[in-house]
């Protein structure tokens, strides 16, 4: 638990600031809820991390990913041998809105 717990007026300010219209109920609720986020926070700020480098990513391989190339596609004839209504120049769709 949060050493601090929100008064229904802060939960209410922080509601407004995001422009959610909350009721009694609402507030009351959110307001336990925020304090619990806010105990997790803190104790979360608690941890001993002087000591731990600081990272820009969790994988230290780095990218994994092929270099951007450019590669020829699938011919033309074997792109459209499973399309359900293939036209001479490539897919058929339907218009938007039909």
């Amino acid at each position: 638990m949060s050493d601090v717990e929100l008064t229904p007026d802060e939960v209410r300010h922080v509601a407004a600031l995001a422009r959610l219209g909350l009721d009694d109920a609402e507030v009351e609720r959110l307001g336990r809820e925020l304090t619990s986020i806010l105990g997790h926070v803190n104790t979360i700020a608690q941890l001993p991390i002087a000591d731990v480098p600081p990272t820009t990513h969790a994988n230290p391989h780095g990218d994994a990913l092929r270099p951007d190339a450019a590669r020829p596609g699938a011919p033309r004839a074997e792109a459209l041998a499973n399309a359900p209504d293939p036209a001479p120049e490539g897919f058929r769709v339907p218009p938007i809105g039909a």
